[in-house]
């Protein structure tokens, strides 16, 4: 399944270059951003955290790319047979196509459409063990800058996993954008 992903992604990258070829006619140059936030990540009778680091291209006003790294530090408890049972991200990644629309020379819209890999342990069968799940992932968001270089980013997703024993979920994130 990870070599599917990477073959998901390397795609999704090479789809979106000619979009940022014709992009950069619009604004010469390729700006380069990393951030570095809080996720919280909300499925049906769980709420888990982690730390989420993304970085990414923007070529020209409206287009870019982003790959996300993050490593869960929230873990959640379940009752199962009336025993409670312990819930925990490990990691996620990730990357995206994103879509801008700048509002203002400091504000802008975003939109983004992504692939995703998460892992991590739950309860089976009474016991602790590994659960992994592949998740289209899709959400809107917006980011202000303060100096240009230094700006926060509100972001909500929503991951679409593709197994059916793992449940799809909400993930709200707040994050410090640093500019290249």
């Amino acid at each position: 399944m990870k070599s599917l992903m990477t073959a998901t992604c390397l795609a999704a990258v090479a789809a979106l270059l000619p979009v940022a070829a014709s992009a950069q006619t619009s604004r010469p140059g390729t700006t380069f951003y990393g951030t570095l936030g809080y996720d919280d990540s909300a499925f049906s009778h769980i709420n888990l955290g982690s730390i989420q680091g993304r970085l990414g291209a923007r070529f020209g006003h409206y287009f870019g790319v982003e790959g996300e790294l993050a490593a869960g530090v929230k873990d959640d408890k379940i009752s199962v047979a009336g025993v409670q049972a312990k819930i925990k991200q490990d990691s996620q990644e990730a990357i995206y196509g994103v879509g801008f629309l700048p509002l203002s020379e400091n504000f802008d819209l975003l939109a983004r459409l992504g692939y995703g890999h998460t892992s991590g342990t739950g309860p089976t069968l009474g016991l602790a063990s590994a659960v992994d799940g592949e998740s289209w992932n899709y959400g809107v968001g917006a980011q202000y800058s303060f100096d240009g270089k230094n700006g926060v980013r509100l972001d909500c997703a929503r991951e679409a996993f593709q197994r059916r024993s793992v449940e799809s979920a909400n993930v709200w994130s707040l994050a410090y954008v640093r500019r290249f």
